[in-house]
């Protein structure tokens, strides 16, 4: 994909007054058929210009036999033709100072090299032209605040405050046929195809600005430019939510790794930790994506996470209480004053904590009473409704109450109409007054705890990024560059350690012994106890061998562990290339932590800290961030592990120095990030002692690209 003639998305897509659809067909159930009916009868009341050279009137209009016959400029034209006439119109629609294209058109790299070979074509000829194409192989764009319903989908939608960008144009007909049911309204619905020119960023970006966008839905299946997506994203997410459904959350087809970080990554970790640093609101299905979609588009955000349940029945009251509780939502009782008004009001029966159990014969005015004293409770965040159908209870009468509550509330309020056809007509009323409605209490509850996490993000601070001068940049390059042209791309421990000490690491003292007498002579001049590990770059996990030997007390030991060592590894692994034993001092106490980074093809560095030594691929007591990072994520990923508070200290031990744990972090991730020639590299384990003391990498491991 060749962005270098990328710019903003013009609103031509969204509001133009002239339109040309390149293929409009005069047979029903054509795609060119379809788009021009849906903007005939989407009641577009601009210029529309059908292009057939066969026909001279299609559905009342006239119609041109080339783009050449229309006499006017264009603003968006729709292509419905075989991929090589669309080749040539953009030639043609260049001529009409036309800059928004939409390809409907399939046949293009999704059908194989051909197809990829006039894909570049497209690109070539948008970048000439500095056009701004959508698509090919999508379903168009749809724009109901401005009848343009651009697209072949059965029927335009109910105007509102949502947007939807799909990579995916048959769950996209899906997504619009259940909305339509569920009363749910859009302003933009955008329908990606292969994003030959356009993509997920460029759209984000444009609906990021937009007056009539609130909150921003997707369905994606990959990112080509992570860096960009993230940045992008940061500054969206600032002003209003993103919802995304991430496709492909396995870790099938992903690259084969050989380091710890590697094996515990994947693809779908990226884009995790990607959505998490940016604010993305990350989605697992298309029931989810709506339901916390209704909950932002009412667009009231809640201060905190102190909810009021008031329901009639107490099994669906216990299932919202159990809910919050998993989300970590506070259901605290009313104040005093509040919970005597709730007594004079509702039947003696009635539970007046939370939540407010207002008994099973509960008609609408007990439910306005119960609303409008627990209105004077500021410490309430939010409101969820629930009702169960009785018969001496009208939903209708009660969605009407909560109209009029709503009308008079700044704060979220939720509803949870449980049924079917009794409850029918009070779900529609509240769809139309934009008050979200929940088939089961715990989806509210979860749509609450959207608000409240989504509330948290927009009040933390703009990340700040601390850049470290006193790393050594021209030793790094030199060492990369003499191993890469050596074909050396797996280092070794020693030249693994000269990069991690340019940049600030500490390692124990160590030094490389090629035979037993050196060995001895260099542990004569070291303290006791000993750590002795092979050196080879051929060997990536030493100890899975026989490769290492620790807590060595004297020379006897010494002796005894080369001898070990060198026969496992010529046993275990007889082509290694073998470069001698590395000998260093034991450092003792402390906790073991790892550190690491595996660049992912989309988002690039991705940095690994957690538990460290032999076992962390069995814990996988991880968390991962995308570098650069900033200094505020970096203590938020340690604190993230479930050992955080092993690092703590527990029952007596001392806490460990957590600034040079941060700094570490911060060091490895201005490395990766100065230096894309690193593809893999470990630090396992780093030694953090207390604070005071300094604390150390003891072994080291890097990978360079190959490629």
């Amino acid at each position: 994909m060749d962005h270098s003639s990328r710019t903003a998305i013009t609103d031509s897509f969204f509001f133009p007054q002239r339109i040309a659809v390149i293929g409009a067909s005069a047979e029903a159930g054509k795609v060119g058929n379809d788009i021009l009916r849906n903007l005939i009868e989407g009641k577009f009341d601009g210029e529309i210009y059908p292009v057939n050279p066969k026909r001279d009137e299609i559905l009342g209009l006239n119609v041109y036999h080339s783009i050449g016959e229309i006499s006017s400029d264009i603003d968006l034209a729709v292509f419905i033709v075989p991929p090589r006439y669309v080749i040539s119109g953009l030639d043609d629609i260049a001529k009409k100072n036309c800059k928004a294209v939409i390809v409907i058109s399939a046949g293009f790299k999704e059908v194989g090299a051909e197809g990829a070979q006039l894909e570049q074509e497209l690109v070539k000829k948008a970048k000439q032209y500095g056009m701004k194409v959508l698509g090919p192989n999508c379903l168009g764009i749809i724009s109901p605040s401005s009848k343009v319903n651009a697209s072949f989908a059965a029927e335009m939608p109910i105007q509102g405050n949502i947007s939807f960008i799909s990579q995916s144009g048959a769950l996209l007909t899906a997504v619009l046929d259940w909305s339509m049911e569920e009363g749910i309204g859009f302003s933009k619905i955008i329908s990606l195809g292969n994003k030959a020119v356009l993509d997920e960023i460029d759209f984000l970006e444009y609906l990021g600005e937009d007056p009539d966008t609130e909150v921003i839905l997707g369905y994606i299946e990959g990112v080509e430019e992570g860096q960009r997506f993230m940045k992008v994203a940061q500054q969206v997410t600032r002003k209003k939510p993103v919802l995304l459904i991430k496709a492909g959350s396995t870790s099938a087809g992903a690259r084969a790794a050989s380091s710890h970080t590697g094996t515990l990554a994947g693809s779908d970790k990226a884009f995790a930790t990607a959505f998490k640093q940016t604010g993305i609101i990350r989605i697992h299905n298309v029931a989810d994506l709506f339901d916390l979609a209704k909950g932002f588009a009412q667009k009231r955000i809640p201060r905190g996470n102190k909810l009021v349940v008031i329901t009639n029945a107490g099994g669906p009251g216990i299932l919202a209480a159990d809910a919050s509780e998993k989300n970590k939502i506070q259901l605290q009782p009313p104040k005093t004053e509040i919970i005597a008004e709730l007594k004079e009001a509702l039947p003696p029966t009635a539970a007046l904590f939370n939540p407010v159990d207002i008994i099973g014969d509960a008609r609408e005015d007990r439910y306005k009473n119960a609303l409008n004293i627990l209105k004077k409770d500021r410490s309430f965040d939010g409101f969820l409704v629930i009702l169960t159908p009785q018969s001496m209870t009208d939903a209708y009468k009660v969605a009407e109450e909560i109209v009029k509550f709503s009308s008079n509330c700044k704060r979220p309020i939720f509803a949870a109409l449980m049924g079917g056809k009794l409850v029918r007509r009070g779900i529609e009323l509240l769809n139309k007054n934009n008050i979200p409605n929940f088939e089961f209490p715990d989806e509210a509850v979860k749509s609450f705890a959207a608000l409240v996490n989504y509330h948290k993000f927009t009040r933390k601070p703009q990340p700040t990024y601390r850049e470290y001068e006193d790393v050594d940049k021209e030793k790094v390059k030199e060492i990369i560059s003499d191993s890469m042209s050596k074909g050396m791309f797996n280092l070794s421990e020693v030249k693994a350690k000269e990069i991690f000490k340019a940049y600030g690491f500490d390692f124990p003292e160590s030094h490389l012994a090629r035979s037993i007498d050196e060995a001895v002579q260099i542990a004569d001049k070291l303290k006791f106890p000993l750590v002795m590990k092979i050196s080879s770059p051929d060997i990536l996990h030493k100890s899975d061998i026989g490769g290492v030997k620790v807590n060595i007390k004297n020379l006897e030991g010494v002796i005894r562990a080369f001898m070990e060592i060198t026969t496992n590894v010529k046993r275990k692994s007889p082509k290694a290339a073998i470069l001698g034993v590395d000998i260093q001092e034991m450092i003792t106490g402390g906790k073991e932590v790892i550190l690491g980074m595996t660049r992912d093809p989309s988002f690039g560095p991705l940095i690994m800290f957690g538990l460290g030594g032999i076992y962390v691929e069995v814990l996988k007591d991880v968390s991962f961030r995308v570098a650069p990072i900033p200094v505020e994520e970096a203590q938020n990923m340690v604190r993230e592990i479930n050992s955080y508070p092993l690092l703590a200290g527990v029952r007596g031990e001392k806490s460990i120095d957590f600034n040079a744990l941060y700094e570490m972090i911060l060091r490895l991730s201005q490395l990766v990030t100065d230096f894309p020639e690193i593809i893999e590299l470990d630090l396992n384990p780093v030694k953090l002692l207390p604070r005071g003391k300094k604390s150390y990498a003891l072994d080291a491991r890097i990978t360079l690209i190959s490629n």
